[in-house]
């Protein structure tokens, strides 16, 4: 434990003594493509995210970008009838999300990897005969590329960690994950950093 906090003290001492900590807000939204996990026969949902930003960069190579997020999940699944007949369904699940990405700049240019952490907060659903849970963790990681005038194109994948039903599936022999019905988005988007001086 003290040899990661004197790494990580050298490598922050680094940082700040390369350049001067920049901090530029912003804007960013796109598509998301959503679905649930080990449900049969379930589709994925197209729709939407939209938010903000603070780009906080440290030097060339490094920024950490908290974000705040209104973002549209679910999926499209089957509602089953009486006569055995059906139809599908867009099930919403609607997040505030509150995350914090690390993002790695290649050479110091705008092409960057991204990675962090997310706490989701369900603000809405139109399930009827279930109640998913009221909150979400993720995990983030994604590529983008950054132009010099402040817009940026990025890809991402976002996996949900807490079963949105809150089940246990746990008997004798131990935990099956593989039942856990889990958030996972794609999203494809665009953000815009405001220059600062």
């Amino acid at each position: 434990m003290r040899k990661f906090i004197v790494i990580a003290f050298v490598l922050f001492i680094g940082i700040k003594s390369e350049a001067q900590v920049r901090v530029s807000p912003g804007l960013r939204g796109g598509l998301n493509l959503s679905t649930l996990t080990n449900i049969d026969d379930n589709n994925s949902k197209t729709d939407f995210y939209v938010g903000g930003l603070v780009d906080i960069r440290f030097n060339k190579f490094f920024s950490l970008q908290p974000e705040i997020t209104y973002s549209r999940q679910g999926d499209e699944g089957r509602e089953y009838f009486n006569d055995g007949s059906y139809r599908y369904i867009n099930y919403e699940l609607n997040y505030i999300t509150f995350g914090a990405v690390a993002k790695f700049n290649f050479n110091g240019g705008g092409f960057h990897l991204l990675a962090g952490p997310s706490l989701d907060l369900k603000v809405g659903d139109n399930y009827i005969n279930s109640s998913p849970e009221d909150f979400d963790l993720a995990i983030v990681g994604g590529i983008g590329y950054t132009l010099p005038n402040g817009l940026t194109f990025e890809a991402r994948i976002k996996q949900g960690l807490v079963d949105i039903y809150g089940y246990d599936y746990y008997n004798n022999d131990g935990y099956y994950t593989d039942d856990a019905i889990l958030n996972q988005v794609f999203q494809i988007g665009i953000s815009y950093k405001f220059k600062t001086k």
